[in-house]
């Protein structure tokens, strides 16, 4: 009965989205307020119409009610409760579900928390929105339906597939969702302002919040992907370069530089026309993600479905919406020009140079991750873009951004003297030289990638550090206090991206690994530690058979800790997984995965020593924090019009 009432609801939900979609729009054309207001319940009604079906679906899965062929693909009785719940967006259908979800409720935000918004313009944000939401319910009703039910219900299901059974696939879709979703408001606010004529200083403030919470979850969410891939593959990488990985890199990419040149909207009214593009392709790259995860022209362990068919809607639903933006862009373009001139040497002339630099890295990231499509469909000719093409192309737009990145903080608007921007930087630059150097003398023989990145990473660090610095003024920590939260997250993000770099370099450049045969009893030397394998073990788990070691960590002498690689088997699903085991710490990890039994006895083991691997991860969490720190300030809850911070003299603002 329940799942009748969830399917109901999204059945009602498909019709309000449709009332959303046309009634504001419309009202606004007229000037009707009646109909312009209706926008706002309209849009919590679909949120909570959505949410009940969500919730519906969830109880299905949290019962082991088989009858629901959804939950009878995916999950089994004697699966883990955690892994029943997160079991609803593991799939296609409950994935699309998911996204639906999460487009309304940034749709019902937009309506409670857009007072300060004109009439017209919440309007018609709210009807682009509606748009988007009908889009991907009818696509849910009428091609995934999560709710169809099966003639004889089965005992029991099919189980998920193991791969997806850890905590960190039980976050990573949620937040991954939040951010390329959120993407869909930067849409509908650059559609509005199309349709209204309208991109100004206020349009710039006002977008931006949307924007920045989106790319903030998506950082979190690219993360923890990461991360999962790190510790549950057994492979020891971090990054795959995975078409699946870069659909959702691409759109952090082009929402990093639409955040930045919103600024310069908000700040100078400057880069209009840019900032309006780059909203609707941040939204339009993620579109073309849920196309590549769901259409089968790609394979990866990430991808949720393979059927062309559905394949086929996604595209047209991208190619509607983006063919739609794109044309209105076009027509409109004589309406956004510039007002604001500024010199060669500013800020402006640096979020520029910004904005070039991220857009054509995710012009990289896109041309490397179709190429393959393209040459199969033109040339008849498969080939593969792996690591080392977009490790060449891609790094070294990075590394000119992180080199201007400290300055372009420390330029005035308008008109600067890049001679004394430079200058406050000297100390930073000496300590990222010194590190540099340092580094480099330490290691024998190796390559420079590890003195280059930490020397960068630092560069960064020191750079955030002395813009806090400067802002400070004589004002002592009293005035750091009184800095705006925003000055707080741009210095906090920036400072992560250093921290990143650190560590992928220090990764790359310094990691050991050692791949052997051992028997019980055999010791491996590894960057100065012993690991020693005492026992193998068959443990039985919740809904696998594990086969279990037990490796001694020691160094000098002094024992460390127990590491207990495994190699699960689930028996419903007939996959096996790796569960690699790590001694995390703040300067190294040590990784240890264990490996199939060998005929002459003893067991495969790989390990490896890599340092510096949990910056990497935190690097991107302080990148999401300051985007958080940037998102509670309160210039971003209050109209456009409201009085802005005080300035410390000679000091650029935000």
């Amino acid at each position: 009965m329940i799942t009748e009432l969830g399917h109901f609801a999204l059945i009602l939900a498909f019709a309000v989205a449709l009332f959303q979609a046309v009634v504001p729009l419309v009202g606004a054309y007229r000037r009707w307020p009646g109909w312009m207001a209706a926008a706002e319940p309209a849009a919590i009604c679909q949120a909570l119409l959505v949410a009940f079906a969500f919730a519906a679906l969830t109880w299905a899965f949290v019962t082991s009610d088989f009858s629901l062929r959804l939950v009878w693909a995916n999950s089994h009785s004697a699966k883990p409760m955690l892994y029943k719940v997160t079991g609803v967006w593991g799939n296609h259908e409950g994935s699309m579900l998911l996204w639906s979800l999460i487009l309304a409720l940034f749709g019902a935000a937009a309506a409670l928390f857009g007072d300060n918004l004109p009439a017209t313009f919440r309007a018609r944000v709210l009807g682009v929105q509606g748009m988007i939401g009908l889009a991907f319910l009818g696509f849910l009703l009428f091609t995934s339906n999560p709710f169809l039910r099966l003639a004889v219900p089965p005992f029991d299901g099919q189980d998920l597939n193991p791969l997806l059974q850890d905590p960190g696939l039980a976050f990573h879709p949620p937040f991954l969702y939040l951010g390329y979703v959120g993407l869909s408001m930067s849409f509908s606010f650059a559609v509005a302002a199309l349709i209204e004529g309208r991109v100004d200083a206020a349009w710039g403030r006002w977008v931006r919040p949307w924007t920045l919470a989106a790319w903030m979850f998506l950082t979190v969410g690219i993360a923890l992907g990461s991360w999962w891939a790190y510790y549950e593959l057994g492979w020891g990488g971090f990054w795959f370069w995975d078409p699946v990985e870069n659909a959702s890199f691409m759109p952090w990419l082009i929402a990093a530089a639409l955040l930045h040149s919103a600024i310069v909207v908000e700040k100078r009214e400057s880069l209009k026309a840019w900032t309006v593009l780059l909203a609707i392709i941040a939204f339009g790259f993620s579109l073309i993600g849920a196309f590549i995860t769901r259409s089968g022209v790609i394979t990866s362990v990430h991808a949720f479905a393979n059927d062309p068919e559905r394949g086929v809607v996604l595209l047209a639903i991208t190619g509607v919406f983006m063919g739609g933006a794109l044309t209105l862009f076009a027509f409109r373009a004589d309406d956004m020009a510039s007002k604001g001139v500024f010199g060669v040497v500013s800020r402006e002339t640096a979020l520029v140079l910004n904005n070039i630099l991220l857009g054509v890295a995710a012009f990289v990231v896109f041309v490397g991750t179709i190429w393959p499509l393209v040459s199969e469909m033109a040339f008849d000719r498969k080939l593969s873009v792996g690591a080392p093409f977009f490790d060449m192309a891609f790094t070294p737009f990075m590394v000119a951004l992180g080199v201007i990145l400290p300055v372009g903080a420390l330029l005035p608007w308008k008109r600067a003297k890049a001679g004394r921007a430079l200058r406050r930087l000297v100390p930073a630059a000496l300590l990222a030289l010194a590190v540099g150097a340092l580094l480099y003398a330490l290691q024998s023989g190796r390559s420079a990638l590890g003195p280059l990145g930490l020397m960068l990473g630092t560069w960064l660090v020191a750079g955030a550090a002395t813009d806090l610095w400067v802002r400070k003024g004589n004002g002592g920590l009293g005035r750091l206090r009184r800095l705006p939260r925003a000055d707080w997250g741009r210095v906090v993000a920036h400072a992560g991206l250093g921290v990143c770099i650190a560590g992928i370099s220090a990764m790359l450049a310094w990691q050991q690994e050692d791949i052997r045969v051992v028997q019980v009893g055999d010791r491996v030397e590894l960057a100065g530690y012993a690991l020693t394998l005492e026992a193998v073990n068959r443990v039985d788990g919740p809904n696998y058979v594990s086969t279990m070691a037990d490796v001694a960590l020691s160094r000098d002498g002094n024992a460390i800790g127990t590491l207990h690689p495994e190699k699960r088997v689930y028996p419903v699903a007939g996959m096996p997984t790796t569960e690699a085991a790590i001694d995390n710490g703040v300067m190294r990890d040590i990784y240890v995965a264990l490996g199939d039994p060998q005929e002459g006895g003893g067991w495969a083991m790989r390990s490896y020593y890599k340092p510096l691997a949990n910056w990497i991860w935190g690097g991107a969490l302080l990148m999401a924090l300051g985007g958080g720190l940037s998102l509670s300030d309160r210039r971003y809850r209050v109209a456009a019009g409201a009085a802005k911070a005080p300035r410390t003299e000679g000091v650029p603002a935000e």
